[in-house]
């Protein structure tokens, strides 16, 4: 792309995907070019993709296609696809022939040229810290897309939460799919761990919330909950993914070392840090889910009451272990188990949020009459309407006082 044309940007799936495509759009910037006040038009429009699940793919399609549509009525210039698509699916070159450029994942760090940049807006940023993932659950397709996992050398993440802080964001959300294993390859050698990482992100000026995205629930560790309970910046708040709690079906995902404390992980967690939210992902339908064991998991997650909880129907995917195994629950079974979770979890979630009505909690403006607290991570567990204005980036004290789903709406106190 040359010096003064115009890019459009479309970021799908997550959001260690969308730092890939902040980061190509930095440097696109310190170029020349500049970004579209028109997402619909463009010199070239960037389509930055997932293909995690068909639903994730069906949707890039959906978007591709959508951007050529707009390149033959002559809103764009060019169409460059980007992410896992291309990376998982090389030979869709041949389905959208319109498309001028196709690139996968990245390869290696690239550091952003402007590195307080952010498409997240003001308040708040995505810190990736690791690429790849360690593990092979036999469901996921990460590992065949990102490659093996890989952390990212520690001045390079302090130079941009430095720069980020500087630029006015308060909340630093620090992703990988994996960050408790960063520092892996250093693990020999006495490298750094996530635990120094984070100490060190401790000690940058200013006022900020620090939040650990995502946790494997075997592998947390007791030096980052010590940073946890003692960090002035920590939130508190850990997202463990355990995607069931039955022995035989987490042993199917290839979770073994997994099973002990994805049964135990609420209670302990809360015991040893106290007023810590927790989040947990949930997968139903997996091969070997008998409707005994879906029972017991549905018991197991209404004894250990998660704060946040996000359930999703098993999607068998080309490429991985468990799309060739049998005994798995049809698909209307998978999904009518899936409703029966996030059920239980909106009548629980119902009582909690009744009991957080009339209290006050600190929340961080992230965009005009919206605030988080630091029980809500960013795009997954709601957010707090402000009946009064507050500035973009400051952190205020709201006293909540309705409950809509998720949602709170709530005053300034």
């Amino acid at each position: 792309m040359k010096k003064g044309e115009t890019i459009a940007l479309v970021s799908l799936g997550c959001a260690k995907n969308a730092v890939d495509l902040q980061v190509a759009a930095g440097n696109l910037l310190k170029k020349g070019c500049r970004l579209s006040p028109d997402p619909d038009r463009a010199d070239t429009v960037i389509v930055n993709t997932c293909a995690f699940i068909a639903s994730a793919r069906e949707e890039a399609e959906a978007e591709i296609a959508r951007a050529l549509a707009l390149k033959a009525r002559g809103a764009y210039g060019r169409v460059v696809v980007s992410g896992c698509y291309p990376q998982r699916y090389p030979k869709a070159v041949a389905k959208f022939p319109g498309v001028d450029e196709w690139r996968g994942v990245p390869g290696d760090w690239e550091e952003q040229k402007i590195p307080g940049m952010r498409l997240t807006g003001k308040a708040f940023a995505y810190l990736k810290i690791a690429e790849g993932c360690a593990h092979r659950c036999a469901y996921c397709a990460i590992p065949s897309i990102r490659g093996k996992f890989r952390s990212r050398p520690v001045e390079s993440i302090l130079r941009e939460a430095c720069a980020l802080v500087k630029s006015g964001c308060r909340e630093l959300n620090v992703i990988a799919q994996d960050p408790m294993l960063y520092g892996l390859e250093w693990k020999k050698s006495g490298g750094p761990n996530l635990a120094d990482l984070l100490w060190r992100l401790d000690k940058i000026k200013g006022d900020f919330w620090v939040r650990v995205l995502y946790s494997y629930p075997s592998e947390i560790t007791e030096d980052f909950l010590i940073w946890m309970l003692t960090s002035k910046h920590a939130a508190k708040y850990i997202d463990v993914p355990i995607q069931h709690t039955d022995p035989a079906v987490l042993a199917k995902m290839n979770r073994k070392s997994a099973i002990e404390a994805s049964r135990s992980a609420a209670e302990v967690l809360r015991a040893i840090v106290p007023g810590v939210t927790l989040r947990t992902t949930i997968l139903t339908g997996f091969p070997g889910e008998t409707e005994a064991r879906f029972n017991g998991m549905l018991a197991d997650l209404a004894r250990m009451q998660f704060d946040r909880l996000g359930a999703f129907a098993y999607s068998p995917e080309e490429g991985t272990k468990g799309a060739k195994m049998g005994g798995r629950p049809s698909r209307k079974v998978a999904q009518e188990r899936e409703r029966k979770v996030m059920q239980q979890a909106s009548a629980l979630w119902r009582v909690k949020s009744k009991r957080m009505l009339g209290k006050t909690f600190r929340a961080l403006v992230v965009a005009p009459g919206v605030a988080r607290m630091e029980s809500q991570a960013p795009d997954v567990d709601g957010v707090v309407y402000l009946y009064d204005e507050a500035p973009v980036g400051e952190f205020v004290d709201v006293t909540l006082q309705k409950c809509v789903g998720f949602d709170f709406e709530a005053s300034l106190a």
